[in-house]
C-alpha cells in the first residue's frame, strides 16, 4: 500500500486526520474516574475503553459498577464506540440467576494495527506492526551503516513504507516512534548527535507522508511507558535503558516525566563520583557512559581474566547506584528497571548498583527498593510506541 493509500484509506474513526492527540506529561495514563462535564465526554469514553481493555468482556452494567457512570451513559458511549468499530458484541452472558442475561462486550482487538519504530540503535532502525495488545505481527529493519541526518530520516521513511505494507488494509491506528536524544512534546528531535539531528520535526514529516498520527518520544521515555503497559511497572519508577549511551524514563503516579526542557533522564552525561575517568564523547571525564555504555563495558571484559571480569562490572554497577541514590532519595522511588543485554547487567552489576543505592539512602524509606531487569526483551521500545498510540488516540494503557 503506498502513502497516498494510507491516507486515502476507510476509517471508522477519525485518526488519520491530524497528528496524535498530545500526549501530555500531566495526564495519568490509565483513567480511574469521571471527570467534570465539560471535560467528560472524551474521558468516560476513554473510561470505557480502559475498563475493557484491562478487564475483558464486561456487560454495560459491568463497565456502569467499576466506572460509577450511570447506565445511561454507558449506553450512549457504547453504541458510538460500537459505531465507530472499536467496540463488539460478543452475545449473552451465561446466567444461572432469573432474568434476561447481559450482553457481553469487548475491544474489537482487530480494528487497527499499530506501527512502532524504535531508531536508538547505533547500527540500525527496527520497526514492527503490533496489535491493540502489544503483540508483534510483523517486523521489518534497515541498516544504518553509518547514515546521518537527511540520510537517516530516508531511512526512517522507507522503513515505515515497508510497515504499511505489512499493515495492508486494516486501518493504522497511529505510529509511535522511540528516538534518542531529547525530544519535545511536539515530536521535534531537538537533538540526536549520533544521528546528526537538531531541531528535526520527525513527527510532522512522517505524518505528511503517510497521513497517519504519529507520537515521537526519546527511547527510554518509550521504554518506561512499554514497562508501565506490558511489564507490571508501578506507578512510581524509574527505567535505565543501557545501550549505546545511557538514558532513563520516569514515571511519577503513573504519569511520564519529561522535564523543563524535555531532557528529564539524561543521565548519561551525569559525572559520578570524583576520582576522575575516562572522557567521555561530550568533553567531560566520569560520565555515567563511560563507566556503563555496553560498548565500554564489552571492551573492558575483552581479554580480562575470569577473577576480574565481576569486578569489572560491580564497578559500573556501583556508578550506575552513585548516579541513582539521589534521584530514589528524592522522589521515592520503589522500582528501578534496568533494559539492555541482560548477559552484562544482570548480576554482579545488578547487586552492586542496588547495594550503592540502598546504602546511600534511608534503609527506614528505601530498604525494600526494587531493582530489576525488564522482561519485554529487545521490543521494549517498539512496544512503548505502541502504548503512546494508545494513550493518545484511544486514552488507554
Amino acid at each position: 500500500m503506498s502513502a497516498s493509500e494510507v491516507q486515502r484509506s476507510p476509517s471508522r474513526m477519525d485518526v488519520a486526520s491530524t497528528s496524535a492527540r498530545s500526549f501530555a506529561p500531566t495526564r495519568a495514563l490509565r483513567p480511574k474516574a469521571k471527570l467534570l462535564p465539560e471535560h467528560a465526554r472524551g474521558h468516560n469514553r476513554s473510561l470505557v475503553l480502559q475498563t475493557l481493555y484491562r478487564s475483558g468482556p464486561c456487560s454495560r452494567a459491568d463497565i456502569a459498577r467499576t466506572t460509577g457512570l450511570t447506565r445511561v451513559t454507558v449506553s450512549d458511549l457504547v453504541a458510538e464506540l460500537i459505531a465507530d468499530g472499536l467496540l463488539e458484541e460478543l452475545g449473552q452472558r451465561e446466567e444461572s440467576r432469573p432474568g434476561k442475561p447481559a450482553t457481553l462486550l469487548d475491544l474489537r482487538r482487530d480494528a487497527f494495527v499499530i506501527l512502532g519504530l524504535d531508531l536508538s540503535e547505533h547500527s540500525g532502525f527496527s520497526g514492527a506492526v503490533l496489535d491493540l495488545d502489544g503483540r508483534l505481527l510483523a517486523r521489518e529493519e534497515v541498516a544504518l551503516e553509518g547514515s546521518t541526518g537527511d540520510a537517516a530520516i530516508e531511512r526512517v521513511l522507507t522503513l515505515v513504507a515497508r510497515l504499511v505494507e505489512h499493515a495492508g488494509p486494516t486501518p493504522i491506528l497511529g505510529l509511535g516512534v522511540g528516538s534518542p536524544g531529547v525530544v519535545d512534546l511536539g515530536g521535534v528531535v531537538l537533538s540526536a548527535p549520533n544521528l546528526g539531528w537538531t531541531g528535526v520535526p520527525l513527527q510532522e514529516t512522517l505524518h505528511d507522508r503517510f497521513g497517519v498520527p504519529v507520537v515521537v518520544a526519546n527511547d527510554a521515555n518509550a521504554a518506561i511507558l512499554a514497562e508501565h503497559g506490558f511489564g507490571g511497572a508501578s506507578a512510581d519508577a524509574m527505567l535505565i535503558k543501557i545501550g549505546h549511551g545511557v538514558g532513563a524514563g520516569l514515571l511519577l503516579d503513573g504519569r511520564p516525566m519529561y522535564g523543563s526542557r524535555f531532557a528529564a533522564g539524561e543521565i548519561g552525561h551525569v559525572v559520578v563520583g570524583t576520582d576522575g575517568g575516562d572522557v567521555c564523547a561530550c568533553g567531560k571525564r566520569g560520565c555515567l557512559e563511560t563507566w556503563l555504555s555496553i560498548p565500554r563495558l564489552e571492551r573492558a571484559l575483552t581479554g580480562a581474566p575470569a577473577e576480574a571480569r565481576d569486578r569489572i562490572l560491580e564497578q559500573a554497577g556501583e556508578r550506575l547506584g552513585i548516579a541513582l541514590a539521589p534521584v530514589v532519595g528524592a522522589l521515592d522511588l520503589g522500582e528501578v528497571i534496568l533494559a539492555g543485554p541482560t548477559g552484562l547487567l544482570d548480576g554482579p552489576l545488578a547487586a552492586a548498583a542496588l547495594e550503592t543505592i540502598r546504602s546511600r539512602t534511608m534503609s527506614e524509606f528505601h530498604g525494600d527498593l526494587s531493582l530489576r531487569m525488564s522482561t519485554l526483551g529487545q521490543d521494549i521500545v517498539l512496544r512503548g510506541a505502541a502504548v503512546m498510540v494508545l494513550s493518545g488516540q484511544l486514552g488507554v494503557s
